[in-house]
């Protein structure tokens, strides 16, 4: 079979995935890695094209600054200027918004440094008498076997040789190996998922590499093989052990400043529920000046912050509650309890969202709310839940922590009409 022959494309503008788009006899077709202006040789594939030349380049295209960008499918956007780059983060979260006909100032975005990701999930996997341990090429099972990474912190990115030779000694013969690692305060959390009962057969070179390489805490398929020291996160002043390969904000930055908006947008509560609470990202530092109710489905994450709130020192009242929150939204009734419910609630759901939890709230009383999302487009949908009953949005803040990504954090804080 040839080749696909190559075409001549001139770039319109980017999708909300970062891609170029072209027009080609009345048919879009998305090039990763053109920009908008350009004119580029392509090979085309379907709907999409494979970027072979760029013939005229933008005045916003830049020179990556990862040797693996091309074939690592995690940073697409590393072509980008800085400030073509900052405007596309910002756009994502003015278009979603507008899609829903919200008009708001939205602030400017705020950055987060390279080097700064403190968590990340690798890959391991045959490759005849080698093992790679690295990300997936975009849209491919192909793996790339990462030697560096420009967003990660260093912690992670030295440890990367250990890593892989680890995962060829406890590699199964079929199938790959999941590695999550956390930088936390007191060294590596490293979480394997897939030995299945291999696990056991590799206790001992499990527990030995841990003890060499400094590891604080190793679990395989969520259980614990060794932990030297507790694998401990400092969430506002209290110290919080997270479970194996739990969720946690992409940066410390990132964390610090969506907690410092969480507090801005709360005000004088005295009463706050915190939904989709998860370790206590923000429950800790709400407890320092309010009461407040963490309510979270995933039990050991809820476990996590309630040990942590039995031995924290200087905090207001902290109640917990498991709580399927997409099936069972906190209710507008249990909101109001007669006049003593919450004064502010705070919601982080996952990328689905919090829809039936926002029309709850649209049927409240309760008189701040501030919504935190990794998703444009389900926050603008939450949003409009919101404001149809009757709140006013005050700040829209999108948070830089999905470095090179066309992913962004948002954080928007609302007030009841009245």
């Amino acid at each position: 079979m040839s080749a696909p022959e190559l075409q001549s494309l001139t770039i319109d503008r980017l999708a909300h995935k970062g891609d170029g788009v072209a027009n080609l006899n009345g048919e879009q077709i998305f090039v990763s890695g053109a920009l908008p202006g350009e004119t580029i040789t392509v090979r085309l594939k379907g709907d999409r094209a494979e970027l072979v030349e760029v013939t005229t380049a933008s005045p916003e295209r830049a020179e990556p600054i990862c040797k693996h960008y091309g074939s690592c499918g995690g940073c697409t956007l590393q072509h980008m200027s800085a400030e073509g780059y900052s405007d596309f983060k910002r756009n994502l979260v003015v278009d979603a918004l507008k899609a829903r006909g919200i008009e708001v100032a939205v602030d400017p975005v705020v950055s987060c440094a390279p080097q700064s990701r403190r968590r990340a999930v690798f890959t391991a996997v045959r490759a005849g008498h080698k093992v790679l341990l690295g990300y997936h090429e975009a849209k491919s099972h192909r793996l790339v076997d990462v030697e560096e990474c420009p967003v990660l912190v260093p912690e992670i990115v030295s440890a990367l040789p250990k890593l892989r030779r680890l995962a060829s000694e406890v590699m199964p013969r079929k199938g790959d190996l999941k590695f999550t690692v956390t930088a936390t305060l007191n060294g590596l959390d490293v979480a394997i998922q897939g030995l299945g009962k291999n696990a056991e057969k590799h206790f001992l070179a499990l527990s030995q590499a841990t003890m060499e390489y400094g590891f604080a805490r190793l679990t395989a398929d969520g259980e614990t093989i060794l932990e030297i020291k507790p694998p401990q996160l400092d969430m506002g002043g209290t110290m919080v052990t997270g479970p194996s390969g739990g969720f946690l904000q992409a940066t410390k930055h990132a964390e610090n400043v969506m907690a410092e908006l969480v507090m801005e947008g709360i005000g004088k509560a005295k009463r706050v529920a915190d939904l989709f609470s998860g370790t206590g990202t923000f429950t800790f530092r709400i407890a320092k000046v309010a009461s407040v109710h963490a309510a979270e489905s995933d039990a050991p994450a809820l476990k996590a912050l309630d040990t942590a709130r039995r031995v924290a020192k200087g905090l207001k009242q902290v109640t917990t509650e498991r709580r399927d929150l997409f099936r069972r939204p906190l209710n507008a009734k249990e909101m109001d309890n007669f006049g003593k419910g919450y004064d502010a609630v705070v919601f982080d759901p996952p990328r689905a969202g919090a829809q039936a939890q926002a029309k709850e709230l649209a049927n409240s009383p309760v008189k701040r709310v501030v919504a935190v999302s990794c998703n444009p487009a389900t926050l603008a949908r939450d949003l409009r839940e919101l404001l149809d009953g009757g709140y006013v949005l005050k700040r829209v803040t999108p948070i830089d922590q999905f470095l090179y990504s066309p992913h962004i954090e948002v954080v928007a804080q609302l007030e009841r009409a009245d």
